[in-house]
């Protein structure tokens, strides 16, 4: 059997034709976030990089042809610069005159400390939770994948090789907080075997990670801190932002259910989602609507059935006390 080699992939395959979900693009790492060449999201920790849905669908591949990823320009090792000696005092009319502040040697910047570990999850797996097949292990640097066997095997000679520690990144070298080694690329990074030793892998945990999405029960504005929607209209339209940042347009739905309701599942990449179903204050041509996602907000375009005003873009909104007019004015 091979195993694909595709970034984001990585799992075993007999049929060379078989579908691949991968990314098609190297990794990027830039003052302090994390992502791929070939997609948007970005991420401030390791676990999330590894999170982020790959976002090409192709076939599986035993040659990685990944784009090498840009050279940056080498920066400057602080510790071999000699500051240069203080300007001598100058004395005048007996008085010494010391130098400014901004003739002193200054020190060199001590570099950022890396970000704090999250929360430990589960020691191991939940005896009573499933261990679905092609499952990956949680634990850092370890990649093994469950079988279909998995569930019945006795798993007594499982042996998981692991990182406990984080990733860290600093300065073009890459390695885990647990042990000594550095490399420079993220192909030799991921190849760092572990440092720790431990019986059975961890596929599932205590079952709750994958449904530990946080629900978020409305959308913030930009302008309003109340959580109401941002809208504007013309006499035939309707054009409603709603703020959400980090959204996963792979994973998102937006469906224009009928003339007076929108359907919105709209999960993030940083463990959120914003699920309801919108009541609309009059109905649409759900036709010739349309919706989308931006980097910090989601912009819907209402085509009205009706030319008449809306004071509110939900039907179980408060009404504004807003008139607004369209169209010329009648003679009374």
């Amino acid at each position: 059997m091979n195993k694909c080699v595709h970034k984001g992939c990585g799992k075993p395959f007999n049929d060379p034709n078989e579908e691949c979900v991968y990314h098609p693009g190297p990794p990027i790492f830039h003052e302090g976030q994390k992502g791929w060449k070939c997609c948007k999201p970005r991420v401030l920790t390791f676990d999330e990089f590894l999170s982020i849905p790959p976002c090409t669908t192709g076939k599986h591949s035993t040659v990685d042809d990944t784009p090498a990823i840009e050279p940056t320009a080498k920066p400057q090792d602080t510790a071999d610069v000699t500051p240069p000696p203080p300007k001598p005092i100058s004395v005048t009319n007996g008085h010494s005159v010391r130098p400014s502040a901004s003739q002193r040697p200054q020190a060199p910047q001590q570099p950022a400390s890396a970000p704090s570990a999250p929360p430990p999850e589960s020691e191991s797996d939940d005896p009573s939770v499933t261990v679905p097949a092609n499952k990956t292990c949680r634990r850092r640097g370890c990649n093994a994948t469950s079988s279909a066997d998995t569930v019945s095997a006795d798993r007594s000679d499982e042996n998981c090789v692991y990182h406990p520690g984080q990733a860290l990144f600093h300065e073009g070298s890459k390695g885990w907080t647990c042990c000594k080694r550095r490399v420079l690329e993220f192909d030799e990074f991921m190849k760092i075997e572990g440092c720790k030793r431990k019986k059975r892998h961890l596929f599932v945990g205590s079952g709750k990670k994958d449904v530990g999405e946080e629900a978020l029960k409305t959308v913030s504005n930009v302008d309003h801190q109340d959580g109401r929607h941002d809208f504007y209209q013309t006499p035939t339209t309707v054009i409603a932002s709603l703020y959400l940042k980090k959204v996963d347009k792979q994973r998102s739905k937006i469906d224009f259910a009928s003339p007076t309701e929108i359907i919105l599942d709209l999960p993030t990449t940083d463990m959120k989602r914003y699920k309801t179903t919108m009541p609309l204050f009059a109905p649409i041509d759900i036709a010739k609507s349309s919706s989308k996602i931006m980097g910090t907000k989601i912009e819907l375009t209402l085509v009205k059935l009706e030319i008449a005003t809306w004071s509110a873009l939900r039907s179980d909104e408060e009404r504004t006390s807003e008139i607004t007019q369209i169209g010329p004015a009648g003679r009374a």
